[in-house]
């Protein structure tokens, strides 16, 4: 078998950190979407969603790129919205404590929205490493398997 060098980026602790947890975040996230929203179940389910989410918007503060402005210290709009997810994460529990099932509904749905955002924005943006990973490094491993 012809062994391609095979170009993946080197992952930091926090991006490592930051891709585990992005990942379980979608995939919990989803699945309250489409699961019966009452019960023991979903409220076990959200709080792990809730620290995945908590744990995706923190590790990103240790990840500083390209886009982030010079006079920002590296940081960018994509941090912004880390802020965001952490303020939203925090009206969406402190709701459903308060029994406001409307109000917590939107907020869960405004902050998983923009997880999918943000993912979206780093999976097409050249020089992101996910963009990398899924563009690159992805392709030249199945191509490796192929020979």
């Amino acid at each position: 078998m012809n062994s391609l060098p095979l170009a993946t980026p080197a992952l930091s602790l926090p991006m490592t950190i930051h891709l585990v947890a992005a990942l379980v975040s979608v995939a919990l996230g989803a699945w309250q979407l489409v699961a019966p929203r009452f019960g023991q179940r979903h409220r076990g389910v959200g709080y792990a969603w809730v620290v995945a989410m908590a744990m995706t918007a923190i590790s990103s503060f240790w990840i500083k790129g390209r886009l982030g402005s010079a006079w920002l210290d590296g940081f960018s709009f994509i941090h912004g919205l880390s802020l965001f997810t952490l303020v939203s994460l925090t009206f969406a529990v402190h709701l459903a404590r308060q029994r406001k099932i409307v109000a917590h509904q939107r907020w869960m749905r405004a902050t998983f929205g923009s997880l999918a955002v943000a993912g979206l924005l780093a999976a097409v943006s050249p020089g992101r490493v996910l963009h990398t990973l899924l563009f690159t490094s992805a392709p030249q491993f199945v191509a490796s398997l192929a020979q």
